[in-house]
């Protein structure tokens, strides 16, 4: 899912949750996205949010931060997409242009790592 570059991504939770894909088990993501709505919601769906806890919530939620671990390769990922100036800066104006250049540099990337194992 691509959202504007000032829109919050907070926003395209429902979005997200409503595409016709394989169900996930678990969503990862940063404190921003713990929220009591967006919770319940996920668990409704049978998905299991792994989200850690504002440091001002009232009752904090339990998360499993093994797995919330693996978010940080999530993380890893976007950095080297964003290591291509023209993803970083948006040069792009369309989203059809951005999500194919997208597509481009993580082809490069992949196949570097592909290049360096053998």
């Amino acid at each position: 899912m691509l959202t504007g570059g000032e829109t919050s991504d907070y926003q395209a939770v429902p979005a997200l949750l409503a595409m016709p894909v394989g169900k996930p088990r678990l969503m990862l993501a940063d404190k921003g996205y713990d929220g009591d709505e967006d919770r319940h919601s996920l668990l409704l769906k049978g998905v299991m949010p792994v989200i850690p806890p504002k440091a001002t919530r009232r009752t904090p939620a339990a998360c499993n931060f093994r797995q919330y671990q693996d978010r940080n390769r999530i993380e890893r990922m976007f950095n080297r997409l964003k290591q291509a100036r023209r993803i970083a800066t948006r040069y792009d104006k369309t989203a059809k242009s951005f999500l194919a250049f997208l597509c481009l540099a993580a082809s490069r990337m992949w196949l570097k790592d592909i290049v360096n194992r053998a």
